[in-house]
C-alpha cells in the first residue's frame, strides 16, 4: 500500500529551481533513503513531502488524500518529521521534549499516563531515558538529536520523514536510529530518510534515491542505483563500488580528486 505519493513536483524560489519534476512513492513496509551532494535538493524535497513547503506544481498524496487539503492536525497524526535543524533553547527536560510528540492527540487535554508511557518508551528506544529529567541544553549535540528522535517516535505515526538523523551521532547510535526506522517499516509503516552517508543508505534502505541539482537522477534497489558511474558524476569525485565484505550490500568508496591513473588500484564494480 502506498502511504505517500508525489507526482511530478517542483519547487523554486528567487528564480532558482530547488526541486524539479520529482515523482516518488513510499509504500508500507519500506525504508527509502535519499542521497546526493550538498544542495542537491534532498532537504527541500523532504520539506515538500512533509507539507512544510507547497510545490509550484505537481501533487502529493498522504495516506490516499491530498496533502495540502489536509489539516495540520491530521498531517501530524499521519507523518512525523525530524528536521535537519531543531531550534529549541528553552530548558525543557528530555521527557518534556519527548512528550511534545503527543501533542497531535491531546486536543486540549493534559498529558495522561498513556502519553507518558509512550514518551518514556521512546526515550528508552533512543537510549536517552537516563536524561529524562535533564534540561535539553545541558545535553551534548548527539544526545539532543536522540531526544528529538524520541519525540518523533512518540508521535506514533505510520510515516517517518527524517532529515539527516545520523549527522550528530556516533557510530553506534547511527545504526540504532536507522534500525528504529526499519522497525517502524517492519510494523507496517514506512520511513523516508535523507542521508549523507551512502554506505548507511546501502545497508538500511530498501530503495535509494540519488538527487542532483534538484532532479531525482535514479531510484531503486541499492545495487541498481549505487553505481560507480552515476555516483562519480553526481559527487564529482572518483568512486568505486564493490561488495561489502560482511553483508549483502554495495560498499561505496571515494578517492581523492585527480587520482585517476596515478597508481591507485581500482577494484572493478561487481554485482
Amino acid at each position: 500500500m502506498e502511504l505517500l505519493v508525489a507526482q511530478d513536483i517542483s519547487y523554486h524560489i528567487e528564480g532558482r529551481w530547488l526541486v524539479q519534476s520529482v515523482s516518488l512513492s513510499l509504500s508500507a513496509g519500506e525504508v527509502v533513503a535519499l542521497v546526493g551532494p550538498n544542495g542537491a535538493g534532498k532537504s527541500t524535497l523532504l520539506s515538500l513531502l512533509a507539507g512544510d513547503l507547497t510545490p509550484g506544481n505537481g501533487t502529493i498524496r498522504l495516506c490516499g488524500e491530498s496533502l495540502h487539503q489536509m489539516s495540520a492536525l491530521t498531517q501530524a497524526q499521519r507523518r512525523a518529521v525530524l528536521r535537519q535543524q531543531v531550534a529549541l533553547t528553552l530548558p525543557f527536560t528530555a521527557l518534556e521534549v519527548a512528550l511534545m510528540g503527543r501533542a497531535p492527540y491531546l486536543r486540549g487535554r493534559a498529558e495522561g499516563e498513556h502519553d507518558h508511557a509512550i514518551a518514556q518508551e521512546a526515550l528508552a528506544q533512543t537510549e536517552t531515558a537516563m536524561f529524562a529529567d535533564r534540561p535539553l541544553p545541558t545535553l551534548s549535540g548527539g544526545e539532543q538529536a536522540r531526544v528529538h528522535m524520541a519525540r518523533v517516535l512518540a508521535q506514533t505515526t505510520p510515516i517517518l520523514l527524517l532529515d539527516e538523523p545520523t549527522a550528530a551521532l556516533d557510530l553506534r547510535h547511527q545504526h540504532r536510529v536507522l534500525r528504529l526506522a526499519c522497525q517502524i517499516a517492519d510494523q507496517g509503516g514506512a520511513a523516508l530518510i535523507v542521508l549523507h552517508d551512502v554506505n548507511l543508505a546501502a545497508l538500511y534502505a530498501d530503495r535509494v534515491g540519488v538527487m542532483h541539482q534538484g532532479y531525482l537522477r535514479a531510484i531503486g534497489k541499492p545495487w541498481d542505483v549505487l553505481r560507480a558511474d552515476l555516483l562519480s558524476d553526481v559527487y564529482g569525485v572518483p568512486i568505486i563500488v564493490q561488495p561489502h565484505p560482511h553483508v549483502a550490500a554495495p560498499l561505496v568508496l571515494s578517492l581523492p580528486e585527480g587520482t585517476e591513473g596515478s597508481g591507485y588500484t581500482y577494484v572493478a564494480e561487481i554485482r
